[in-house]
Formats: C-alpha cells, structure tokens, sequence
C-alpha cells in the first residue's frame, strides 16, 4: 500500500472518529449521572486515537514532501539548464493563462 493512500485511509477513520466522538457528546449532554461519565470517557478516547492518526498522516507527508524537495534539489543541481528551460516554460504558460482573462 502507498503512502498516499496510507494516508487517506488515515485520514478517513480520523474524521469517522471525530463523527463519532462529536455524536458521544450529543449523547452525553442528554445523559446525566454515570451514563455522561462514560460517554466523555468514550468521547475523549476516541479523540486521542483521531489525535494520533492525524499526526500519523502528517508525519508521513511531511517525510514526503521533504523526499519530494530533496529529489528536485537533486535534479536541479545536476541538470541547471534544464531546470531553467522547465522554469521558464512554465513561466509562459502561466503568463499565457493570465492573459486570457
């Protein structure tokens, strides 16, 4: 599995637990007593590990986008002219895209 999707799938059970989480809450403020005890319980639980999961999925973009930065130093240095022809095309795509609206 890539880190890509690593990440998504991630992301996704994150924002699951926080819909789960945010309905513990609905829960508990009509509960009282040890039932509203329990619900925070469940609600703060479920938020650590929706907490751990999204660090997760950042550290491994992070460590990507470090990977992707070092690639394109790389690259630059070892191909300069290259790189300023590639800079300079999309340089006048942009500048063509402008100046149609």
């Amino acid at each position: 599995m890539s880190h890509e999707q690593r990440s998504s799938e991630m992301l996704d059970e994150s924002q699951e637990l926080l819909q789960d989480a945010e309905q513990l809450l609905a829960q508990a403020a009509a509960a009282g007593g040890s039932e509203a005890q329990a619900l925070y319980a469940r609600v703060a639980e479920r938020l650590r590990v929706a907490k751990g999961q999204i660090l997760h999925a950042e550290e491994l973009v992070v460590k990507r986008a470090k990977h992707a930065a070092r690639a394109t130093d790389n690259y630059v240095h070892e191909h300069p002219w290259q790189a300023v022809g590639i800079a300079a095309a999309v340089g006048v795509l942009v500048g063509m895209l402008i100046s149609r609206r």
